[in-house]
């Protein structure tokens, strides 16, 4: 059993012990940490308004009715969108002019797991500080709740989904007109989550059908490991070769990351979904891009193609943001497939993501295949490690930086080397009790070989001695 506590939220398995996994306990008192911090922070007279919404898994209404009554009891409203996605109540948060957010999802996590991911008054993620700060109120158990004159009111929201499709629609980039004559022929892997409601819905906005969903029924029974990485996407690839269609989409459980399969069954790759988006948007639309240091290094050469500036950022979506309003970026996002075009609003979101992506597909009269070989030819070894207990990471990467001490290292999040053109980039998972390790060369093997001996540098530094 796992709970991880981070400055971005909760996020553990489904059962087991008070304090070491995701309990019913946990989950009051990180939300009525959550609650009161909104409450202190809210300059609204009216009564306060939190935003909700969940993914497919199996625990959500578990979890969704624990969140509703710990809110009420704060005397919060809750806005409750239901069966939704991140980027979708990202939105609501704005649509309602609400204080908060909160989204019951673990992401790519497979169905044992679930998270409450925090959004501030503007539907972006929270930052360290105040993370930090609800993390401080939970551990004291530092709020007090409303008497029975003034708790909170439910309402349902059946509408957010919809708002956001006509957000999408009304993009000045989104070409319906092209999308609807292009007529594509799509296979979506809906990962038995909301994105069998969503991407469908979203699809015939855009004047599109024919389309296939497989894992469509929302059931949390996850038919493959959720994260939508190319062993994962077998099914969805035989499927795109066997139907004929003109591509395939995969997303994750909550919607926020994005990849694309194309006509002969071979993936996109989920690094390019941002590079191609991306090429889209800066040749009708000058400016600068941001990515994390994990990502590929395919999009400062397409930047740089179109005479902007590229900023590299630390890995996670707040630290994406913040880089990008800094550097006034036009699109932004993360290598797993995470887009954030801030003209929409500031969060990753595979629903504008397959818009823009379809829009571009449909100008370029390429196949996904052609568009793809448009772009440089980077490839990606993403691999991971355990850790072990009572390893001190710090330790660890001290060991790896006095090794390479000869190389650049970036040390603004783990560690990223750079070996001439290629590189490796050494962090610990912000949600899982690991050291990720993604190495990226214009050759295969080299990107392989770079991962495994980091691996093995690794291991070795976790070694007793």
């Amino acid at each position: 059993m796992a709970l991880i506590k981070s400055i971005s939220g909760i996020r553990g398995t489904i059962g087991g012990q008070v304090g070491q996994s995701l309990t019913p306990v946990d989950i009051v008192r990180f939300t009525a940490a959550f609650g009161t911090w909104a409450i202190s922070k809210s300059t609204q007279s009216t009564p306060k308004k939190v935003v909700i919404g969940r993914d497919g898994r199996i625990s959500g209404e578990m979890v969704q009715g624990l969140v509703i009554s710990t809110l009420n009891a704060l005397g919060i409203d809750v806005i409750d969108l239901d069966l939704s996605t991140t980027p979708t109540v990202e939105m609501a948060v704005l649509f309602n002019q609400a204080d908060g957010g909160i989204i019951l999802t673990a992401s790519h996590n497979p169905k044992e797991w679930n998270a409450l991911k925090l959004l501030n008054n503007k539907g972006e993620f929270i930052n360290a500080e105040e993370g930090a700060a609800i993390l401080e109120m939970a551990a004291k158990d530092s709020y007090s709740f409303a008497p029975v004159d003034k708790l909170g009111t439910y309402t349902i929201d059946t509408t957010a989904l919809q708002k956001h499709i006509d957000a999408i629609l009304s993009h000045p980039l989104v070409d319906v007109a092209a999308i609807t004559n292009a007529q594509f022929k799509i296979v979506i892997d809906a990962i038995n989550s909301t994105g069998a409601i969503a991407v469908p819905a979203l699809l015939a906005a855009l004047g599109l059908k024919d389309f296939v969903v497989l894992n469509g029924e929302v059931n949390g029974q996850f038919a493959h490991n959720p994260e939508p990485l190319p062993q994962h996407l077998r099914e969805l690839c035989n499927e795109v070769n066997k139907k004929k269609a003109d591509l395939g989409i995969a997303v994750d459980p909550d919607v926020d990351r994005l990849c694309f399969v194309c006509e002969d069954g071979s993936l996109f790759g989920e690094e390019y979904t941002l590079v191609a988006v991306a090429d889209y948007i800066l040749k009708h639309k000058k400016g600068n891009t941001v990515s994390n240091l994990s990502s590929t290094r395919a999009l400062k050469d397409v930047t740089l193609k179109h005479e902007g500036v590229y900023t590299p950022s630390a890995v996670g979506e707040v630290n994406v943001v913040e880089k990008m309003k800094a550097t006034h970026a036009v699109i932004g996002g993360e290598g797993n497939g995470g887009i954030i075009v801030p003209e929409l609003h500031y969060g990753r979101d595979a629903l504008i993501g397959i818009a823009l992506f379809l829009s571009h597909l449909a100008h370029e009269k390429k196949s996904v295949r052609q568009l793809r070989s448009l772009y440089p030819n980077y490839f990606m070894s993403k691999n991971k490690i355990e850790l072990e207990a009572g390893v001190d990471v710090k330790k660890v990467f001290a060991h790896i930086q006095k090794k390479y001490k000869k190389n650049p290292i970036n040390t603004e999040d783990g560690l990223k080397i750079e070996f001439d053109n290629d590189w490796v980039h050494l962090r610990t998972s912000n949600t899982e009790n690991i050291i990720r390790i993604y190495a990226e060369s214009s050759f295969e093997t080299t990107a392989d070989n770079i991962a495994m001996r980091l691996m093995q540098d690794i291991r070795e530094a976790m070694s007793p001695r």
